[in-house]
């Protein structure tokens, strides 16, 4: 397969693909590891809804970092799509749609924050339940966060793997760097599916590696989008014909 000259559009999707690769990573771990984490106090609904009350515009600044994440996703997907285009239309475009599933499942979770708060206002519609199930009713709402991230990962993972296909393929990167992101993020929708199936899967693998080879990979490639930027693709050479 020859591919043509990379242009310009591809050269400026390339540096939106690597800082929106920098930026999703960043703020979705800000926003789990440092604004929501430490506020959900494990096995104690009560403990975790006056933690959230507490820290009410915390738990909305979570909100606003999630939606930043899920358009930054949407960015991504589109960048990717201009690059890898070329290569393959058609699987570029499934790759796109695969991580735009991924993007729309992570808005739930902002939805879910949101009721959490709702179920823990003060609404006079709320007078009729008890507080200790207005609790529960919260921390069910918080859970279902974990539960959208794993129904979100295999999409996610699958979008991955499609576009390290068409990395390997391209030659734009490194070919050991494509192969790298085409096992990591198989790797990934494995353990996904898996996970589904047989939820105890991660007292066996831990759910952090699910997904932490495919984020190293992901990594990687932001970096070398932002400053190697895209390789010129090797041009086959014509076959001589003999006489």
């Amino acid at each position: 397969m020859t591919i043509g000259t990379i242009d310009a559009s591809q050269r400026t999707a390339a540096k939106v693909a690597g800082w929106s690769l920098l930026f999703s990573m960043a703020i979705v771990v800000c926003a789990n590891y440092v604004l929501l984490n430490p506020l959900i106090v494990p096995g104690n609904a009560a403990e975790t809804a006056r933690n959230i009350m507490a820290h009410e515009t915390q738990l909305r600044v979570t909100v606003i970092c999630f939606l930043a994440y899920s358009a930054s996703v949407v960015v991504l997907l589109t960048a990717l799509y201009v690059i890898l285009k070329p290569v393959n239309q058609g699987l570029a475009l499934v790759g796109a749609l695969f991580r735009l599933v991924f993007a729309l499942l992570w808005l739930l979770t902002t939805l879910n924050l949101l009721s959490a708060l709702r179920l823990l206002g003060s609404a006079s519609y709320l007078q009729v339940f008890e507080v200790d199930r207005l609790q529960a009713l919260a921390r069910l709402h918080l859970g279902a966060n974990f539960d959208a991230y794993y129904v979100g990962l295999p999409f996610f993972g699958l979008a991955a793997t499609v576009c390290s296909y068409l990395w390997v393929k391209s030659n734009y990167i490194p070919k050991g760097l494509a192969v790298f992101g085409v096992i990591s993020s198989a790797w990934c929708v494995i353990c996904a599916f898996v996970f589904l199936i047989f939820p105890h899967f991660n007292k066996i693998v831990n759910d952090y590696w699910f997904d932490s080879p495919m984020a190293l990979f992901e990594m990687a490639l932001s970096f070398w989008l932002l400053f190697k930027g895209l390789r010129a693709p090797g041009v086959a050479q014509p076959v001589l014909s003999r006489t």
